[in-house]
Formats: structure tokens, C-alpha cells, sequence
């Protein structure tokens, strides 16, 4: 199901509208409010701005390895990722009016893609508003209104580890009809499909015992969840808990991580020695966010999950890594490339 567009006109942009809106931020619930920073200069401004209302922070400094998020497309499907891994059903933005018109059209397309119940606040004279939400049919402006609107069920289960898409390959399917053309094109550098016969995560867990996942401290748990990439974030987050090599994790494929994302199959060489690993709670969202993007970005069942950080972003996955001394994770995030 899809959510709908709702804007609350508050054209004397009362304070406790505002209030409201931020009070209204539940996450564990499956709300968000998203506070935009409209001075930003950069293309993705308003995608940061949702991934900060998600837990996600960019890395700082000239250097930084988020510098893919100045770029649009590689922003918006890390939030769509992010928002249905975790369970998100209902956004709200406040001072909408201060976005500009290619802001507006990038929210409502991220909205077409995921399927949330979008709430805008539109705090100045409903005369300015531009066309596309001129257009908009449910519209408030009481304050009861605003709490009605803000209390009534997302459309979206706030259930999290799931897309709100059918399981397996219809996913891919609805995922391409709603994606705008822009987001639709792969980078030509990612790692080809690897088909072979290793059997996935459930199957396995009818054969194989479930290994333990090492324990990581709180505070590193902590810094790989608010790594913004979910392609780097689950990388390094099964590299932590396994204390795997990056040549098990190359051949994660989607059906090697369980439904629930409970359990992932770790590939041995030849797959001669796979293992199953029980996946630690606070790794739950991050595997989901990956499995999230892979799907979303439409890749074909059989492609590796982690293909495209471990060749055309290694860059990024290296440089987060090292971020995480405490890890040791440096050093093989640092020869993923020849």
C-alpha cells in the first residue's frame, strides 16, 4: 500500500505546529520528522537531511569517504534503503516552503519509491505554494487536524529487517516501476553476477549448526550504524561479528541472509567450507539495509550483495574502515583492490 501526501498549511508558521512535528519523531515507531537545511549548497542537501533523521551521520573533514553522498542518486536510494529496512512508514518535513522546486520533486519521487505516508508542513501563505503541491489533495491547517494526522497509522507496518515489497523476485520488479529513470542506471563497475549452486541461508540452517557472532563494544557497534552507505555499514558490520575474510563476504547473495536477517551464510573457497552465522541485534538493520539497497537498486537475485563496494567503492569502504581502529579492520578492507 501506498502512503499519501498530506500538507498542513500553517500560514502564521505557529511555533506549536513546529513543535509538534518534532515531538511527533519516533523512530522505533516508524515516524520521522526531517528538519531541512535549505542553505545547503550541495545537489543532495535535502537526501542528507533524511538520512539524519534515519541515525545516519556523514563522515566530516575535506576528505571525507561520503563523498559519494554529493551526488543525488547514490543519496536518495541509500535513504530509500534505510527508511524500508527499518520499518519507516511516516515522514514528516517541516518549513516545506523553504525547499526549492528540484527539492520538492526529489522528496515526492523518494515518497513514489518507498511507499511512506508523507506529511508536509507548509509554513507560510498557501498562495506561494508551487504546482506539484498545489496539486496536493488532502489538506489541513487546524492543530487538530496536525494531531490527527500525526497519531493515524502509516501505511507501512513499523516492523523493521523487512521491505514493504513481496519477497523475492517481484521485489526487483516493483522496485524498477517506481523508481524514477534517473536512479535506474548501474555503475559499470560493478562486479559481474557469480552464479553457483551453494545453497542460501535457510536451507543451510537445516543442515548446518548456527555459529555464534563474535561480541563487539557498544561504542563500535555504535559507529557502524551511523555509517550512511548501507552497502559499507553491513560490509563492515559482518566483518566485525564474523571476524570473516573478504572472500566469504564477496560471495554474499541475497538468499544468503535470512528472512528475518537472523542468520548469514558465510562461503568458504570453493564452497567447501561455508558457514552459517547468527547475526548479533545490532547488525539486524544494517544487513537489512543492505539486502534494502541490493534490492532496490535492481540487481538480479544472484548478484553479490557487497559487489559494488568491493570494486567500484572500495575507496569508501577502505576509508570507513579505518575510521574503526578498535575494529582492525583496516587491513582487509585495504587489499580489496589488485
Amino acid at each position: 500500500m501506498i502512503g499519501e501526501v498530506t500538507l498542513v498549511v500553517d500560514e502564521w508558521d505557529n511555533v506549536q505546529f513546529t513543535r509538534a512535528a518534532q515531538q511527533a519523531h519516533l523512530p522505533a515507531e516508524g515516524r520521522i520528522t526531517v528538519q531541512p537545511t535549505p542553505a545547503s549548497g550541495s545537489p543532495a542537501a535535502l537526501a542528507h537531511d533524511v538520512l539524519y533523521a534515519l541515525g545516519k551521520r556523514l563522515a566530516p573533514g575535506p576528505d571525507t569517504p561520503d563523498v559519494w553522498l554529493d551526488s543525488v542518486n547514490p543519496a536518495w536510494l541509500a535513504a530509500a534503503a534505510w527508511s524500508a529496512a527499518t520499518g519507516v512508514r511516516h515522514v514528516l518535513v517541516t518549513r516545506t516552503h523553504l525547499l526549492t522546486t528540484r527539492r520538492v520533486d526529489q522528496l515526492l519521487a523518494w515518497r513514489e519509491l518507498t511507499g511512506v505516508q508523507l506529511t508536509l508542513l507548509w509554513q507560510t501563505a498557501p498562495r506561494l505554494l508551487p504546482p506539484v503541491l498545489a496539486r496536493v489533495r488532502r489538506r489541513v491547517s487546524g492543530r487538530d487536524q496536525l494531531q490527527a494526522v500525526l497519531t493515524a497509522a502509516g501505511p507501512i507496518p513499523a516492523r523493521p529487517f523487512f521491505l514493504p515489497f513481496p519477497a523475492g523476485a517481484p521485489i526487483a520488479a516493483v522496485a524498477a516501476r517506481r523508481m524514477p529513470p534517473q536512479w535506474r542506471a548501474r555503475s559499470a563497475q560493478t562486479v559481474p553476477r557469480q552464479a553457483h549452486t551453494c545453497t542460501g541461508a535457510s536451507a543451510a540452517a537445516q543442515l548446518l549448526p548456527t555459529v555464534p557472532g563474535i561480541e563487539v563494544a557498544p561504542e563500535d557497534t555504535a559507529a557502524l550504524t551511523a555509517i550512511a552507505h548501507p552497502l559499507i555499514a553491513g560490509a563492515l558490520g559482518v566483518l566485525a561479528f564474523t571476524g570473516g575474510n573478504l572472500g566469504g563476504l564477496r560471495w554474499t547473495r541475497d538468499l544468503d541472509i535470512t528472512g528475518d536477517v537472523s542468520a548469514i551464510k558465510f562461503h568458504g573457497v570453493g564452497h567447501r567450507y561455508c558457514s552459517l552465522y547468527a547475526v548479533p541485534a545490532w547488525a539486524r538493520p544494517l544487513l537489512a539495509g543492505a539486502r534494502a539497497h541490493h534490492r532496490l537498486a535492481t540487481h538480479p537475485p544472484g548478484d553479490g550483495v557487497f559487489a559494488p563496494v568491493m570494486l567500484a567503492e572500495a575507496r569508501h569502504l577502505r576509508a570507513h574502515a579505518g575510521r574503526l581502529p578498535r575494529l582492525d579492520l583496516s587491513l582487509p578492507a585495504g587489499v580489496l583492490v589488485p
